[in-house]
């Protein structure tokens, strides 16, 4: 392996030291095949180093020290004087690495090589085909640093998301109560006209919903109809519909999305009317949500007659057995945006 037969059991005294704590101690160091053999002066091999694992510790000052990779307490000095050894050392340690993959270049081969592919590919299948399998591939904390970039460019419109941090608990109880997890929902001042999603699983709320209503089940209905839209149409599908087959090709061969394109979704996301669901869809959900429908309805239609299904056909009308919230927790909440 060594690439240079001529040294082959070349030798040279050095100084050795198995830790930092050590005394250094005089040495034999032999280059064999594959490695440098450390001995004591009776010949007793005291340690092997991997040639392939060899560092330098001051490249170009004398006396040389090595260590092995990821051990710098363990040295080796030679002299100036040991310049055979020390030229066999340095070339062999030259030609090693040469030969080292160099992962820049190969990750630059494979991102160009999967690239082609892909494209390729996509001259065949229907980019709604692309599309799919794009969706499908990519994984959770992708699509929330995707949500996360999106909620950063609507929070430039609508102000910083509402946190008081007295009515935080009640939000996470809230999430908790309707999406299963704490750290779904946010409030903002502005921009939204009810309720958004994003990618990830947040779900966007206008303040005016904690504010403006007297029953908590208000919000709660919006939040439910916002998580089965999400539901009916993954977020992360839609925004690429919107956006194109480019884009889909870039997030799946390079991981990202353009500032562009998230600019663009989240001008959608905030001026878009919302998709409307069919009753029997909304009843359903609010039934598994154990949340009357009918105070949701009121919300939407003070008259109630274009909600008249939600109405006459409310899961709960006397009340559900599981509140909302507490009422302390909604009084709470009620002052999230400080007011």
């Amino acid at each position: 392996m060594t690439a240079l037969k001529q040294y082959d059991r070349l030798e040279a005294s050095g100084l050795w030291r198995a830790t930092a704590d050590d005394q250094r101690r005089e040495v034999v160091v032999s280059l064999g095949d594959a490695t440098l053999t450390i001995s004591d002066l009776r010949d007793v091999a005291l340690t092997h180093w991997s040639l392939a694992a060899l560092e330098r510790a001051n490249p170009g000052q004398f006396p040389a020290i090595y260590h092995p990779d990821g051990d710098p307490g363990e040295t080796l000095e030679l002299s100036e004087d040991a310049t055979v050894m020390l030229d066999a050392i340095e070339r062999l340690r030259r030609v090693i690495d040469r030969r080292r993959p160099k992962p820049g270049r190969l990750r630059m081969v494979l991102t160009l090589s999967a690239a082609a592919v892909v494209a390729a590919l996509a001259f065949v299948w229907l980019p709604g085909a692309l599309l799919h399998h794009t969706v499908t591939v990519i994984p959770d904390v992708k699509r929330s640093e995707i949500g996360e970039g999106l909620l950063s460019r609507i929070t430039r419109i609508s102000g910083q998301a509402c946190a008081d941090r007295a009515a935080q608990p009640a939000l996470q109880a809230l999430s908790l109560r309707l999406l299963d997890t704490p750290d779904r929902l946010v409030v903002l001042p502005d921009g939204v006209r009810e309720t958004a999603h994003l990618p990830g699983g947040t779900i966007l709320m206008n303040r005016a919903l904690v504010e403006d209503f007297e029953d908590a089940d208000v919000p709660a209905g919006y939040i439910v109809v916002e998580a089965l839209r999400a539901d009916r149409q993954d977020p992360l599908e839609a925004l690429l519909r919107s956006a194109g087959f480019w884009s889909s090709l870039r997030l799946l061969t390079r991981g990202e999305l353009t500032p562009e394109t998230l600019d663009a979704q989240a001008e959608r996301i905030l001026t878009a009317p919302p998709d409307p669901l069919p009753d029997a869809e909304l009843i359903a959900a609010f039934t598994k949500a154990k949340l009357r429908t009918a105070p949701y309805a009121y919300a939407r239609d003070v008259s109630g007659e274009s909600v008249l299904g939600l109405i006459e056909a409310d899961p709960y009308p006397t009340g559900s057995d599981t509140s909302v919230l507490s009422d302390s927790n909604w009084i709470r909440l009620q002052t999230i945006c400080g007011g």
